[in-house]
C-alpha cells in the first residue's frame, strides 16, 4: 500500500551517514529470522515503547556513522521516504467493489504513517500489530485477519514486500504474493481473482 520500505531505509542511511552494512544487519536481525522477541518484535506487538525502541536503534546504528544517530524522532526519519501508493490503493478499492473482502494487516512502528481516513473506504477489517498484540509473520495474525473478514485462510490472498511475512501467510494456507511494485502485483492479483483491478483504456 506504500512505496518501497527498503528504498526509504536506504535513503535514511545515506542521509544519516549510517554504515549500510550495519543498517542491513539490524534490519535482517529484525526480519530475517532473528530474535522473535527482540526490540523490533516488542515495538510491533506493542510491548515496547517507541521512545525505548528509538534509543535502542540509535545505539545500534551509531557505531561507524558519520555522526551519532539522534534517537528522538528516529522512526519518522526512517519512514520519511515512504508514501502511499495510489495504484495499489485503487486496486484494493476495485477489488472491494467486485465483492472481494479486504483486510489491512500491518506491523506498526508507532501510530504514525497510516491513512486512517481511508480505512473505511478500502478495508473490511484492519489488523494493526500493536493493537492486537501479534505481528507478521506470527501465524495467529493471519488467522485473525481471515476470521475478521469471515474468509477461510485457504481462500485468502496475502500481499507483502517481505518474504518472511509471505512465508508466514503461506504456512496457514493462504495464497501469497511478494510485492515489488504495483506493475508486478496488480496483474498477479487480476490473474488470481479473474477480475480487472486497474483502469482499461
Amino acid at each position: 500500500m506504500t512505496t518501497s520500505m527498503a528504498g526509504a531505509f536506504a535513503a535514511f542511511a545515506a542521509d544519516a551517514g549510517v554504515d549500510p552494512a550495519r543498517f542491513k544487519a539490524v534490519i535482517e536481525e529484525a526480519y530475517g529470522g532473528g530474535d522473535p522477541n527482540g526490540m523490533v518484535a516488542g515495538l510491533e506487538r506493542g510491548t515496547t515503547s517507541l521512545a525505548a525502541f528509538e534509543r535502542w536503534l540509535a545505539e545500534r546504528l551509531s557505531p561507524g556513522a558519520a555522526r551519532p544517530v539522534e534517537a528522538e524522532g528516529l522512526r519518522g526519519r526512517l519512514f520519511a521516504g515512504m508514501e502511499p501508493d495510489p495504484a495499489m490503493a485503487a486496486a484494493v478499492a476495485r477489488a472491494r467493489s467486485h465483492g472481494i473482502r479486504t483486510a489491512l494487516v500491518s506491523n506498526s512502528w508507532g501510530d504514525a504513517g497510516y491513512e486512517r481516513d481511508r480505512f473505511e473506504e478500502l478495508f473490511d477489517a484492519v489488523v494493526i500489530s500493536a493493537e492486537v498484540g501479534l505481528r507478521k509473520p506470527d501465524r495467529e495474525i493471519f488467522l485473525l485477519a481471515a476470521d475478521r473478514i469471515d474468509v477461510p485462510p485457504e481462500e485468502c490472498v496475502f500481499v507483502d514486500d517481505l518474504p518472511n511475512n509471505v512465508e508466514g501467510a503461506r504456512a496457514v494456507g493462504m495464497e501469497a504474493v511478494v510485492h515489488r511494485s504495483a506493475e508486478f502485483t496488480i496483474p498477479r492479483l487480476e490473474g488470481l481473482f479473474g477480475l480487472p483491478l486497474e483502469p482499461r483504456e
